[in-house]
């Protein structure tokens, strides 16, 4: 029962949920490190993956700021939501892409694709779980 009624009540995750979170991202980040690391290629095509996988780490947060800031019905220009539409368009095409190019054995292709994804996705939810701690706080305050 919320003691103060005119107070919102602040929802919260579970701190078994924001543990998962946390180690869901972590995993799939030393995944794909891993993945990168040994990746038996020529340096020049390394580092282009690891930007690529930076770029789409960045991209996600950014877009799950835009898309939540939009839900909340906070002021945007038109200009802003194309970048950021655009920057994971890229991000995730560019990735694609340089996987697609890669000339190294099946296996190890699949592996970085889906640790790739998994790292997406991961980044998503994290980005989710650390929006509604922080909107949970603000409701706390208010």
């Amino acid at each position: 029962m919320n003691p103060h009624p005119s107070k919102p009540h602040a929802r919260h995750d579970t701190k078994a949920w924001q543990v998962q979170v946390w180690i869901s991202f972590g995993v799939a980040v030393v995944l794909c490190g891993s993945g990168l690391a040994y990746l038996p290629v020529a340096p020049i095509e390394r580092a282009f993956m690891v930007m690529a996988y930076v770029f789409c780490l960045c991209a996600v947060f950014a877009l799950a700021k835009y898309v939540r800031d939009r839900h909340a019905g906070l002021p945007e220009t038109p200009a802003w939501g194309l970048v950021v539409w655009g920057g994971f368009g890229c991000a995730m095409g560019l990735t694609g892409w340089g996987l697609a190019q890669l000339t190294i054995a099946p296996p190890y292709a699949a592996f970085l694709l889906v640790s790739w994804l998994f790292l997406i996705s991961s980044a998503f939810t994290l980005a989710k779980t650390l929006r509604d701690a922080h909107e949970a706080l603000l409701a706390e305050r208010a």
